[in-house]
């Protein structure tokens, strides 16, 4: 194609206008434009600056972006695609678009480079003669573009499988830190319980909301974040929300409904005081909306109380006529999560047995009975037959 029916189609993109946004297409076209209209100068630093951007965001060609951009970029099409619904017309603007942007990346440097040398003077050939070059190919097509949509879906939640939930607005992690399955050991049948609750939302089914409770460093958090390394959960999206974000949720759960993936909306040592803000607003978006919650969403909380909100003698002796309705209104949030999972400190056998394991994973070689011998002595010290105490006495052994 000739590039100026290049620049013409270029302006005719209509589905993907966001990427036409960005700056990387604006000196794409800007280049074309100027090459149309005899403007140099101002091409060759269009075509300088690609080069430039391209290589400062590690691509060695066009294409490479634009397959970037294509997949981790939502547009109308692909929440089309997503969502498994059908418009032609919108298809076929979308095939249009793609089309173009594969003959733009097979495009020649050498194209750009020619139809700069009768628009710049003399004294710029030597310049023009060693301008570097970008790769001109397209690993991409518009079945291709589809394919992936209709695996993965589109935007960052194809990208990436973690996010945090700050002022509003979804922040990607892209490297989570998210145990492995087989780093838990202890408490199968509560992890059992999570898992078996969290493959029926992954089925497409209603899952209940989640409380895990019980004493801190028993694996409540752990359990939760393990989720996105089981087999099967590969359309698992895990969002930590912070108890100071609450009141935006209602806002963030809408955003998820009719997504392919499935969303653990995550909160991590919840706890509230007395006439805590949130405390209702928690309340509500867990039962109580007028809003259904959708079947692709479900809240994991964890905490080391087990009713979440801090009681005192005081309210149970008050002065009150009737302290049972304080109280149950002290308890009614704990009590609109589904399942509720207790994680109570371990046995002995089932700490030494977790001590066991951690030395062995260490290559820590000592004798077993002194072993255990110092691991009892630890955990006195440390309060508690947990599998972060654990995790200690071993470090500390290493160290």
């Amino acid at each position: 194609m000739e590039l100026k029916a290049l620049r013409a189609a270029v302006n005719g993109i209509s589905v993907h206008r966001d990427l036409m946004e960005t700056c990387m297409m604006t000196r794409l076209a800007g280049l074309l434009t100027r090459l149309r209209f005899n403007g140099g100068d101002m091409a060759l630093d269009d075509y300088t600056y690609l080069f430039h951007a391209l290589r400062q965001e590690g691509y060695e060609g066009l294409g490479d972006w634009l397959w970037d951009q294509l997949r981790y970029t939502e547009t109308p099409y692909s929440r089309l695609i997503d969502q498994g619904k059908s418009d032609p017309a919108l298809e076929y603007a979308a095939r249009r678009d793609i089309d173009t942007l594969v003959l733009l990346a097979q495009t020649d440097c050498d194209r750009f480079i020619d139809a700069m040398k009768p628009l710049l003077p003399d004294e710029f050939a030597p310049v023009l003669a060693g301008l570097p070059r970008w790769r001109a190919a397209a690993p991409f097509d518009f079945d291709a573009l589809t394919r992936f949509y209709r695996d993965h879906g589109a935007g960052e939640f194809a990208k990436y499988r973690a996010f945090l939930w700050e002022e509003g607005k979804l922040v990607p992690v892209a490297d989570p830190d998210c145990p492995k399955p087989e780093d838990l050991l202890g408490y199968e049948h509560q992890r059992g319980q999570v898992e078996q609750n969290t493959r029926l939302m992954l089925a497409g089914r209603q899952a209940n909301n989640v409380l895990l409770f019980g004493d801190g460093g028993t694996g409540k958090s752990a359990t939760v974040k393990s989720m996105l390394y089981l087999p099967g959960m590969e359309d698992l999206r895990l969002i930590e929300v912070e108890k100071e974000n609450l009141t935006g949720m209602p806002q963030l759960i809408r955003s998820l409904e009719g997504r392919r993936q499935k969303f653990i909306l995550f909160i991590d040592d919840l706890a509230f005081d007395q006439d805590d803000k949130t405390y209702s607003a928690l309340k509500t978006i867990l039962e109580g909306s007028l809003e259904r919650r959708p079947v692709n969403v479900a809240i994991y909380a964890t905490s080391n109380r087990r009713h979440l909100v801090r009681q005192t003698f005081a309210e149970r002796a008050g002065e009150e006529v009737d302290t049972f309705e304080t109280i149950s209104e002290k308890t009614a949030l704990a009590e609109r999560f589904g399942l509720r999972i207790p994680y109570l400190t371990m046995n002995k056998a089932g700490y030494l047995a977790l001590v066991d394991h951690l030395a062995a994973q260490a290559g820590i070689a000592m004798d077993r009975e002194n072993l255990h011998a110092q691991a009892m002595t630890w955990e006195i010290r440390h309060a508690g037959r947990t599998p972060r105490v654990a995790r200690q006495f071993v470090a500390s052994l290493r160290a």
